[in-house]
């Protein structure tokens, strides 16, 4: 870190995108709605790609037993566990509503069951959930079946009922083990919990475990985080997600209630990440990129080193791109060149259900312009390295022609030490691969074109 001086750090200190997807989500439109989505899904299922290539699946499970104060995402708090059961009612009306149009049977090779709290859903639940998928669906052997977990809501017989599902990767919410930041943020759980349980989840042979960790959070210090630091290098999980917290009350209510006064400065922000990278490296980490970390053996930075990341919705992916099938209230997928939403609100969601409809809400038909720069953006973030000549063939551009107003904004970059151009193509540099969603940024026309960046979090 020591190439990263202060003025690049203040450079970049600027909102953007996590680019899992380009255009970005906020660029969906309610013009796009279950017409629009039905004939993706028809296309798919016509034509030659749809057979060969397996599905992407995501299911949200929106509940929560406790409110976290830091969380942006969609979800529902309550302690009635009746709930569960009838949102399992109408996800199997939504699956259903997809295989009259796909057919049964078509292959996946990627799950992921994210929240909200999917262990919010009792052993019996999450059983119905799996066998209603898998009625529906043909999970295919050695593909990525993940769930997020809360530490708070599982113990190690919990973990086999999960093992016993298919589920061969966990992610743990642990965002931080220091007990006073924990209860600032209304998520309260001993450190000690949380390695029984890793070291139960690697006695049951589940292939990885990640653990997400947030820093920003109200009396974090540089200090107390190093401390956090030292305890997950010696739980050492397989993957470390690290995100820095972005402070939008104004977007997300439960944030009103962390008081902005116990938010650490910018500069104590940059030297948790600072050492953060030198923590996780040292330990023996591979950056992966963005916020994402992996041992070495770990199929992420074995994806890395061969060439093959990916990225979706859910991050850094080793599975090839594939169309994602998105299940459950707010739920983004992809299908062919479109993305599409689900409704926000549990009412709607239930509504368009109970008239037959797929409660698709907006999202997104791609121009050929979209899927341009798609795959630009996507080279940069999963490869650090673009060839112009794979994309001149792929599209039938010029790449210097098209990109030129880019590429002249890329020389900036070049003279920063982030990336290097030459007659072939672009190459992020190390240091560069720390700031590689500056990069990916250049060939946003939607943000170039309005720079209203206030709506992400800080790209540092």
């Amino acid at each position: 870190m020591s190439l990263i001086t202060p003025d690049l750090l203040t450079r970049f200190d600027v909102p953007g995108p996590r680019y899992t997807s380009y255009p970005t989500a906020d660029r969906f439109v309610e013009a796009f709605g279950e017409a629009d989505y039905l004939q993706a899904l028809d296309q798919r299922k016509n034509g030659s790609m749809g057979k060969a290539t397996p599905l992407s699946l995501y299911v949200h499970i929106p509940f929560c037993e406790s409110l976290c104060y830091y969380c942006a995402c969609n979800k529902i708090i309550t302690k009635h566990k009746n709930r569960a059961a009838t949102y399992l009612r109408y996800l199997t009306r939504e699956v259903a509503l997809h295989t009259a149009h796909l057919g049964t049977g078509q292959s996946v090779s990627q799950l992921h069951l994210g929240g909200g709290t999917p262990t919010f859903l009792s052993d019996d639940e999450l059983r119905e959930l799996m066998h209603m998928l898998r009625r529906h669906f043909e999970f295919v052997p050695g593909g990525e079946y993940s769930v997020e977990v809360d530490p708070r809501t599982v113990d190690e017989q919990r973990l086999a009922v999960l093992a016993e599902l298919g589920f061969n990767r966990l992610s743990f919410g642990v965002q931080d083990f220091d007990p006073a930041v924990q209860k600032a943020v209304h998520r309260v759980q001993p450190a000690q919990q949380v390695f029984d349980l890793v070291a139960a989840a690697r006695r049951m042979g589940f292939e990885s475990v990640n653990v997400d960790l947030i820093y920003g959070l109200p009396l974090q210090t540089p200090e107390s985080f190093e401390r956090t630091l030292a305890q997950v290098n010696e739980l050492r999980p397989d993957r470390i997600a690290l995100y820095a917290y972005a402070h939008l009350p104004e977007r997300f209510k439960p944030q009103r209630r962390i008081h902005p006064a116990e938010l650490p400065s910018g500069g104590a922000k940059v030297a948790m990440l600072s050492r953060s990278l030198d923590a996780f490296t040292e330990a023996g980490y591979v950056y992966i990129g963005m916020d994402h970390f992996a041992l070495p053996d770990d199929a992420l930075a074995v994806a890395k080193r061969q060439g093959r990341l990916h990225r979706n919705f859910q991050g850094y992916s080793t599975q090839a791109d594939c169309d994602l099938i998105a299940l459950g209230v707010s739920s983004i997928g992809r299908v062919g060149a479109t993305y599409s939403q689900n409704a926000k609100t549990m009412e709607e969601y239930c509504d368009l259900l109970d008239q037959g409809h797929l409660p698709v809400v907006r999202g997104l038909a791609l121009t050929r312009d979209d899927l341009i720069r798609r795959a630009v953006i996507m080279a940069l973030m999963c490869q650090g390295q673009l060839q112009f000549e794979s994309i001149n063939l792929a599209w039938l551009v010029d790449f210097r022609k098209y990109f030129a107003a880019e590429l002249s904004q890329l020389q900036g970059m070049q003279d920063q030490g982030l990336v290097q151009l030459n007659d072939a193509g672009i190459q992020v540099t190390a240091m560069g691969w720390f700031f590689v969603r500056g990069v990916a940024m250049v060939f946003d026309r939607y943000l170039q074109a309005d720079r209203n960046r206030a709506r992400f979090s800080k790209i540092i």
